[in-house]
């Protein structure tokens, strides 16, 4: 793939357990296995890019905590640039608590944290690391101020730009404007259109 690559998005620490089914409200079901990894929408997609030989810069925000340095473990390992991963103190790294049942049907919840954080500030920060970028990849797990502000930028500076609008929900018009490229799934899909 080559070419320079700035994502950016979230990073969550993945809780996962694995359970012979899921739990009814209420209700305790013992998992037979617990696994904690890397996640999140904005970190994957950096992660991927790096794989195919891109120049990698990810532009996030972690809390100061173990589950951080699972993070940074992970950029490190894959070579991606952290210049503009911004460390707020006084919030937790984002966690998704992620339950799996044997068909491999599954409950997600998300607890945002220093994800809910980054803000157009940030980005201005990594004008230059943008201004520098074959292509620009977005996602929607950081404000929706934030992503309007990373796509502005690319787009004055003439940085193709990718949206993955996940997870699904409304967008404004000058969001959708901004993206060159937009690269939902079924459902997203149905919720940007309102078709189906």
């Amino acid at each position: 793939m080559g070419g320079k690559v700035v994502v950016v998005g979230s990073f969550n620490t993945d809780l996962v357990t694995y359970l012979p089914r899921l739990p009814q409200a209420g209700e305790t079901v013992a998992g037979h296995e617990f696994v904690t990894g890397p996640g999140g929408k904005g970190s994957n997609q950096a992660v991927a890019a790096a794989r195919l030989g891109g120049e990698v810069h990810f532009i996030g925000k972690v809390g100061q905590d173990s589950f951080a340095d699972i993070g940074w473990q992970l950029w490190r390992e894959h070579g991606i640039q952290t210049a503009f991963v911004f460390v707020d103190e006084g919030a937790a790294t984002g966690i998704a608590s992620i339950f799996v049942q044997e068909n491999g049907e599954n409950m997600i919840a998300l607890a945002a944290g220093a994800n809910g954080r980054l803000s157009p500030a940030d980005i201005d920060r990594a004008e230059d690391a943008i201004r520098a970028a074959d292509v620009l990849l977005v996602q929607l797990e950081v404000p929706l101020e934030t992503v309007q502000r990373a796509l502005s930028v690319a787009r004055k500076h003439g940085v193709t730009t990718i949206l993955n609008p996940a997870p699904a929900q409304p967008l404004p018009t000058e969001i959708l404007a901004l993206a060159d490229y937009i690269t939902p799934n079924e459902g997203e899909l149905r919720r940007l259109t309102g078709v189906g």
